[in-house]
């Protein structure tokens, strides 16, 4: 006999960095500002926003 789910709960926690952690972060964040600066942050952002759009007409035209 098959079991159906119709609920499910998933929860998270997510805990401060520390130490090093926490300067790979920072380090992530300069590299993001160095690519706006080129223009390429805003060419992937146009690229997934296409991308979500597309998703969202193909579920509409359903």
């Amino acid at each position: 006999m098959p079991i159906e789910i119709k609920e499910l709960h998933i929860r998270v926690s997510v805990n401060v960095p520390q130490g090093g952690q926490m300067a790979e972060s920072k380090a992530t964040t300069a590299g993001f500002a160095n690519l706006k600066r080129d223009g390429e942050i805003d060419a992937i952002v146009a690229e997934c926003v296409e991308q979500v759009l597309d998703i969202l007409r193909n579920k509409r035209d359903r």
